[in-house]
């Protein structure tokens, strides 16, 4: 049996004309109920800065005040209406309390440019939506801007690049909560990719080709299938019967980052895997998922997933 949580305090931030869509995805991944994957679910509340103020296209949720964030365990701060504008000062006074009990702090989009007023970005990486990177970095200096990932993990400090990334941000929150399992299940209800990792593309220079013979998802089977071996650069274009200059080019093209990387994820996808359903070894784990060593399975956990793979089986194992 999968261990039983304690209920995960949710608060999502609503600003006056913010748009939609970003504070609707966290409402959707945290606020509805799925007793079977997620139990006790996670319990959401919207808080606004202006309460009774309208949000995009209309809406005015029927969302508490600010004071509702002393009690959450998670707070997301959505996209705002205008980048432009200085952030609301109760609620950065809020996020610097928020930050400093140790809770998690979400900014989505250009959610970011509130958690950066509040001081909570200073020194760290973060992220936002590609259009805003350049005004972020020129009103906060002392933010480490990248504008090339979806999503950034500091600390218990994440920010999430523009629109669809948010609900990329979200998953991988769930993710640490509950596990692969439970946020892989939960993506297909929802339709959507179970993980794109935090270093791939905002946007990719073009879409992925329909023509079977440009795509590449009969060589990216094949290695999820041989996933064991140690496969390498020269193997994947050899398979593709292209050179590797072009395999890379292809694949920055079609999926927005180096073949290197997915192999990554795919390798650390299939140990998270192993770890939750099987009584595997973690010396088995490292083989089958194609990390070779318990200690390179060991380093690629602590550097990407900030855990190791003992600390991971004792929580997310069934």
């Amino acid at each position: 049996m999968r261990k039983k949580h304690a209920t995960h305090r949710v608060a999502v931030v609503t600003t006056p004309n913010a748009p939609l869509f970003e504070i609707a995805v966290p409402c959707e991944i945290f606020g509805m109920p799925r007793p079977e994957l997620i139990d006790p679910p996670y319990e959401v509340t919207l808080c606004a800065t202006v309460p009774g103020e309208r949000v995009g296209s209309g809406f005015t949720p029927d969302a508490t005040t600010l004071d509702a964030l002393e009690e959450a365990d998670t707070v997301v701060v959505p996209a705002c209406a205008d980048v432009d504008d200085e952030a609301d000062e109760d609620l950065v006074r809020a996020l610097k309390a928020v930050a400093e009990r140790g809770a998690r702090v979400v900014g989505l989009c250009s959610g970011a440019f509130a958690l950066a007023a509040a001081g909570l970005l200073d020194g760290r990486r973060a992220t936002t939506h590609w259009m805003y990177a350049d005004k972020l970095a020129r009103r906060f200096p002392l933010v480490q801007v990248d504008a090339a990932v979806l999503y950034t993990a500091e600390g218990n400090i994440f920010t999430s690049a523009g629109t669809a990334a948010a609900i990329d941000l979200c998953l991988e929150l769930v993710r640490r909560d509950h596990g692969a399992a439970v946020v892989n299940e939960l993506a297909r209800r929802l339709v959507v990719a179970p993980h794109r990792g935090a270093d791939q593309a905002q946007f990719v220079a073009a879409p992925v080709p329909i023509e079977t013979d440009s795509s590449l998802g009969p060589i990216l089977e094949w290695a999820r299938e041989n996933l064991h071996q140690p496969l390498r650069l020269a193997d994947l274009a050899a398979r593709a019967h292209i050179s590797q200059r072009t395999l890379i080019r292809r694949f920055q093209r079609e999926h927005g980052l180096q073949p290197s990387h997915w192999l990554r994820e795919q390798r650390l996808r299939r140990a998270q895997s192993l770890l939750e359903s099987t009584q595997l070894s973690i010396e088995e784990v490292a083989a089958q998922s194609g990390f070779g060593t318990p200690a390179s399975m060991r380093h690629n956990f602590a550097r990407f997933l900030h855990t190791s793979p003992i600390a991971y089986r004792n929580s997310f194992a069934k």
